[in-house]
């Protein structure tokens, strides 16, 4: 096909596909050719632009928390009383990370009793997502003294006591066999672990009052060894929650 221009100069439209790839160098201010820069993504996949879009973020998530639970400017610590999910879903083969533990009441002493009470000892592990209707929902629930259907979020969590000091791992295996695993100061707490769960899940918590709890993605600041070497830091998944 054979295109004219106003001054009858003919274009070959099989040689437009050249043009594309000066759009991208010609520093116009169009949102046209902003779009097409970042198709590509940046390199550590945080790239703001695209439509104000937000990226996942290893940070504990607001909107998907309930409103009970306090969380620090950071995102990263969380007290309270109540469900927390981290705002990225698991994506990796093999993930782990951290929650790091602050007694802020009952003194945190090894003789405190309360440490082995499973009833008011918090819970860790993953949840599918969850949004404010579902804590309105739950809320009403209980003010209704009624089940809820049994859920409450916490299926894919369990209850570890905790003192001050003491670090949670949680290891998530999705390939082969799904597993939960969780270790309590680098010991395997092999009678609570989770076996088979399907669909995305998002690390979270459970948090009871006296207690901060700091969540850890980044390696170097990992306490404890994950259980095996394939046990990586999770990464933030590329896909928009």
């Amino acid at each position: 096909y054979v295109a004219r221009t106003p001054d009858a100069t003919p274009i070959d439209s099989t040689r437009m596909g050249n043009c594309c790839a000066c759009l991208t160098s010609a520093g116009a201010a169009d949102g046209s050719s902003v779009e097409m820069k970042q198709r590509g993504g940046g390199a550590n996949g945080g790239g703001g632009g695209g439509g104000g879009k937000m990226a996942p973020s290893l940070t504990v998530s607001r909107r998907m928390s309930a409103q009970s639970v306090a969380i620090d400017g950071e995102m990263v610590r969380v007290s309270g009383n109540g469900l927390a999910l981290v705002g990225c879903s698991i994506e990796q083969d093999a993930s782990y990370w951290e929650w790091q533990i602050e007694r802020t009441g009952g003194g945190g002493s090894a003789d405190d009793g309360d440490d082995d009470d499973e009833t008011n000892a918090p819970k860790f592990g993953v949840a599918t997502k969850k949004d404010q209707k579902f804590y309105r929902a739950l809320q009403a629930a209980e003010i209704d003294d009624n089940e809820m259907s049994g859920d409450d979020g916490t299926a894919l969590m369990r209850s570890v006591s905790v003192r001050d000091g003491d670090t949670v791992g949680v290891a998530v295996q999705q390939s082969d066999l799904p597993m939960i695993q969780f270790l309590l100061n680098g010991e395997p707490l092999h009678d609570i672990a989770i076996n088979r769960f399907r669909g995305a899940v998002f690390p979270a918590i459970y948090v009871r009052e006296g207690i901060k709890a700091e969540v850890v993605f980044d390696e170097d600041n990992f306490k404890e060894l994950s259980p095996h070497a394939r046990f990586g830091p999770l990464i933030a998944a590329r896909g928009i929650i």
